[in-house]
């Protein structure tokens, strides 16, 4: 059966702000969604809604994830059921090894424990592959590391978990474009070898060209206003959201101040 998230009239607040407001949404595997819009519309509160963000409050509507409730899940179900959230602002965590991090969150999701030499061969392959340094295993995660380093570092992860549906928030920003190339290479690469659907934020069409999504949904003010494929990001990158906004007759919405936080437990849903 084909792995499938779906999301239906969702509305979710952040304190007292409406953020979206009944947008719906349907990634299956093998497909790789773009997701766009002009900053503060609510393309990271979506990814963080998903993944379990406790600072965001679904209100009404619905995520599932192969027929079950996501909204009914913690967070470490939600990623053990194949769901991976690359952040746009990764955290240091001191005093974890990137290797601790990385075997407990594998093991945590396998019946049987990843062998010690697997692990080894599998996070030296995607050490070399993204071109990290050779003691980043042995290095607490995020901890001292460059911007860039810490999204290659997210990619590390996704590579390592191979999930079933990736949520890649602005992975690209910080990075040269060697680094892009390195980081699209190793998504795609990944996405062949597992079929995984991706969900894929960024303002640049650099990096959806490297990607070459199949899906593409702009988000603005809280809902997808129009949906397309490549073509559509093309578009959006040639002649901006000016002309969305004219055809559409909707107002811009202004940029909120971005907002960084930790995962924690569920994202509350008042309807429980």
């Amino acid at each position: 059966m084909a792995n499938v998230l779906e999301i239906k009239d969702l509305h979710v607040n952040a304190g007292d702000k409406e953020i979206l407001k009944g947008l719906n949404m349907i990634v299956k595997e093998g497909e790789i969604h773009a997701i766009m819009g002009p900053n503060g519309n609510g393309k990271s509160t979506l990814l963080q809604t998903i993944m379990g963000n406790p600072a965001y409050t679904v209100t009404s509507g619905s995520i599932t994830f192969n027929g079950e409730d996501v909204l009914a899940m913690p967070v470490d179900v939600r990623s053990k059921k194949g769901l991976f959230l690359a952040l746009q602002y990764p955290q240091e965590i001191s005093g974890v090894t990137n290797s601790d991090f990385l075997r407990a969150a594998i093991n945590a999701r396998n019946e049987k424990p990843l062998s010690l030499f697997k692990f080894i061969k599998e996070i030296d392959k995607g050490i070399k592959e993204l071109k990290m340094k050779e003691d980043l295993a042995h290095r607490f995660v995020n901890d001292g590391f460059s911007g860039g380093e810490k999204k290659r570092n997210e990619i590390l992860q996704m590579m390592m978990l191979k999930p079933y549906i990736a949520m890649l928030d602005e992975i690209d920003s910080g990075l040269d474009v060697d680094a892009i190339k390195l980081v699209s290479d190793a998504i795609i690469k990944l996405k062949e070898e597992t079929n995984m659907g991706l969900m894929v934020v960024s303002h640049y069409e650099r990096f959806f060209t490297s990607i070459k999504p199949t899906h593409a949904h702009v988000i603005v003010d809280g809902k997808v206003v129009v949906e397309g494929d490549s073509e559509l990001v093309l578009k959006i990158d040639q002649d901006g959201y000016d002309w969305l906004y004219e055809e559409l007759k909707i107002e811009p919405v202004k940029e909120n101040k971005p907002m960084v936080y930790s995962l924690g437990t569920c994202a509350r849903n008042k309807r429980a």
